[in-house]
C-alpha cells in the first residue's frame, strides 16, 4: 500500500494526485464488492439483525418482514453478478455492478 508519493520535479507535485492509504482501502478489490457491502450495511439496519440479534444470513433464509425490498434487490443483484462471473458470454463483457 503506498502511502504518499513523492516527486523528482517540484513543478509537477502540484497537478498530479497523491495517493493515501484511505483512498485504496476504499476502492474494491474484488468483482461485486460494491454490490456485496451496500447488501452488508442494508441488512445490518433491518430490525431483524439489531432487535433479534439474528444473523443477516438467517434473518435471509428465515424472510424476515423487517427485511426491506431494497435488500431484497440488492441480494438477487449480488446473485445476478456472481452468477455473471462463471458465464463465460458475460466475462468478455464485463461483470455486472457498480
Amino acid at each position: 500500500v503506498v502511502n504518499k508519493v513523492v516527486f523528482i520535479w517540484p513543478a509537477y507535485a502540484e497537478r498530479m494526485p497523491v495517493y493515501t492509504e484511505e483512498d485504496s482501502a476504499l476502492a474494491p478489490h474484488r468483482a461485486c464488492e460494491g454490490v456485496k457491502d451496500d447488501l452488508k450495511r442494508c441488512l445490518l439496519a433491518t430490525d431483524c439483525v439489531k432487535k433479534e440479534k439474528l444473523t443477516p444470513k438467517a434473518c435471509l433464509r428465515a424472510n424476515d418482514p423487517s427485511i426491506p425490498l431494497e435488500c431484497h434487490n440488492l441480494k438477487t443483484l449480488f446473485f445476478e453478478c456472481k452468477r455473471s462471473m462463471l458465464d463465460n458470454r458475460q466475462r468478455f463483457r464485463g461483470k455486472k455492478g457498480y
